[in-house]
């Protein structure tokens, strides 16, 4: 049994998230074979674009970022300056002038109220990590998982920063979990050394045999068929069409400079050329209770260069309306400075999210927040309201019901009505 591990991210409360991802045995891709599995038994979704979720852990300031305040008194308005974009009436913070240049391609939603939690799970499945520890609602990659059907070698979730409350699949199942290639992941895509393709087939015909033994003995069929889809997860790993996306030695050098150092932003994009159905990575960490600019300082621009580079690319490639891209985090950050070496605590009436592609409305700033950055002023909209639009964007009905544990119908979302200013 192999265990992939991700990072461990440790946050104000104490807590260290350490993801994982289990590997089925032989190390050939069970969990590839059950995902396969239903998703040839799932209805296909209305539509085959894409989505990237881009998750900023830890809280990150919108006061800061796409919401500032500079008329506002020195506690609240902060270090950094307002400078336009190239959208008449938009501003953002001074440290992100490559998104200023592009946000005719970009719009944010200022007006998102969330909930005192870290955790990505309101953001990524539009319930919190509180109700979910019971109701167990799927994340937006798990419900893509759920609904994209085929027989191609492309697995349609992949997480590039391990597992968390957020990707998990809850009662949709351990089938739709997300591939995650991270650090060792990246062997099982490999053949093992020694292991030529004749005993590759052995190894495949062993397991399909044992499958048999296991289909034979379970009375509830749950087991049948599954050496075909057992069949598919090798072919995946043999094909190797995601192992090359993830091999950024493929990319031309000076495509590899523009992202050094955010590899990530790179790796998603290759992913969606590949034909993955969503892809969700982070950026950095922005629980800042201390030291808030001087962590922004080094983080935005960094970031900033992600989000144009990929916007960017995506639009050179025709391909940008076709992929839908949220970058957010759990909450805002307090508007108040605190006395703690200039840090912003945690501040969940407010909060700002950045959209781009979709092929949804760009060039907007959707709400607003009142003249000190401490509540929607009007338009307010919750995590789950975008969540809807993005659900929309890519051709899923946030309508749809699955059945959950108990079997009983759940909708993707309970509160879907979307950010009507982006369609």
């Amino acid at each position: 049994m192999f265990t992939i591990w991700g990072a461990s991210q440790r946050y104000c409360d104490g807590i260290s998230r350490r993801n994982f991802l289990k590997i089925g045995a032989f190390g050939t891709g069970l969990t590839l074979a059950g995902m396969l599995r239903s998703r040839a038994l799932a209805n296909p979704g209305k539509s085959q674009k894409s989505a990237i979720m881009i998750y900023l852990p830890g809280g990150p300031s919108h006061m800061d970022m796409y919401d500032l305040k500079p008329e506002a008194p020195a506690e609240f308005r902060g270090e950094f300056k307002p400078i336009p974009t190239n959208v008449p009436g938009i501003q953002i913070c001074e440290l992100m002038p490559r998104q200023a240049r592009i946000f005719d391609k970009l719009a944010v939603v200022r007006s998102l109220m969330s909930v005192d939690e870290h955790s990505d799970s309101l953001v990524m499945t539009g319930y919190s990590e509180n109700t979910n520890r019971t109701a167990g609602h799927p994340s937006f990659g798990a419900v893509v998982s759920k609904l994209r059907s085929g027989s191609n070698d492309i697995p349609p979730f992949v997480s590039l920063r391990g597992m968390s409350p957020g990707t998990e699949p809850g009662f949709l199942g351990k089938a739709h979990r997300p591939f995650t290639p991270d650090g060792p992941g990246l062997q099982n895509l490999r053949m093992v050394n020694g292991v030529d393709s004749t005993r590759y087939e052995d190894r495949k015909a062993l397991l399909a045999s044992l499958d048999t033994i296991r289909r034979d003995i379970d009375a509830t069929g749950t087991m049948h068929g599954l050496d075909a889809y057992t069949a598919r997860a090798f072919d995946m790993i043999a094909s190797g069409v995601v192992r090359r996306a993830l091999d950024l030695s493929r990319e031309e050098p000076r495509s590899r400079d523009r992202y050094r150092g955010i590899e990530q932003f790179l790796t998603a994009r290759r992913l969606i050329e590949a034909g993955v159905g969503c892809v969700t990575l982070s950026y950095g960490g922005w629980d800042t209770h201390s030291s808030n600019f001087k962590t922004l300082r080094k983080q935005l621009p960094e970031l900033d260069r992600g989000i144009a580079n990929l916007v960017t690319d995506l639009h050179d490639r025709g391909m940008l309306d076709d992929v839908v891209i949220v970058v957010w985090g759990e909450f805002g950050r307090t508007p108040k400075i605190n006395n703690s070496d200039g840090g912003r605590d945690h501040w969940a009436p407010v909060m700002s999210a950045l959209v781009a592609g979709g092929g949804l409305k760009m060039g907007q700033a959707i709400g607003s927040s009142s003249a000190r950055g401490e509540y929607p002023k009007d338009r307010p909209y919750r995590p789950s309201n975008l969540l809807s639009t993005l659900y929309q964007a890519i051709g899923i009905d946030p309508s749809m019901t699955f059945l959950n544990g108990s079997g009983r119908p759940m909708y993707i979302l309970d509160d879907r009505e979307p950010v009507v200013e982006l369609l």
